[in-house]
């Protein structure tokens, strides 16, 4: 049978942001390539039409999925009032929806353990896209540093928050961390 031209990169990204799904929502590790495929409406057989291994799956998925991160903050309406982009957002990342909603949200909270523990090719094909996304968060807050510590509590908070029962704890957390952050931003300042 032939295909239209692209129909297998279309495929192919329709897995990973498949994949990308079930893995931010079950974990990756704990899901096997029968399950990713099912989701997506294939054969495991076709899977090794796209990805070598689940190891590929893996990097491919974390490489496409911190991508979609940058395109967002990349989207951000105010590209020229750093100010305005921060608010702009904590307000997106530390939302209730972003807690309740892994499947749908950054990879960051959800799989950097799992890539803390994967091969040395996974860590290198996460350490170049999160450093892509870390200049554009130091581009806007004028520092390394503090782009480093604004991300890291935007990933710790969601992780937090995450893992509480009480509705008003994870709320408490999301907006602690977003004045802890503005305060921090504003001191510096």
């Amino acid at each position: 049978m032939r295909y239209k031209s692209g129909y297998k990169a279309e495929k192919r990204q329709e897995l990973l942001d498949i994949s990308g799904q079930i893995a931010k929502k079950n974990g990756f590790s704990a899901t096997g390539v029968d399950s990713f495929m099912k989701a997506a409406g294939v054969t495991s057989g076709a899977f090794y039409s796209h990805f070598s291994s689940k190891s590929d799956l893996f990097k491919a998925l974390i490489e496409n999925e911190l991508q979609h991160s940058l395109q967002m903050w990349q989207d951000n309406p105010h590209q020229d009032d750093a100010e305005a982009w921060m608010d702009f957002e904590l307000n997106r990342y530390l939302s209730i929806s972003h807690v309740e909603r892994p499947d749908h949200g950054c990879v960051l909270p959800t799989l950097a353990s799992e890539v803390a523990r994967a091969e040395i090719d996974i860590k290198q094909v996460y350490q170049a896209e999160l450093l892509r996304g870390q200049h554009l968060f130091m581009k806007h807050l004028g520092s390394e540093e503090k782009a480093w510590a604004v991300m890291c509590q935007l990933v710790g908070a969601i992780l937090m928050a995450r893992s509480m029962a009480d509705e008003s704890i994870k709320l408490l957390i999301l907006e602690s961390s977003k004045q802890c952050i503005k305060a921090m931003l504003q001191k510096a300042s």
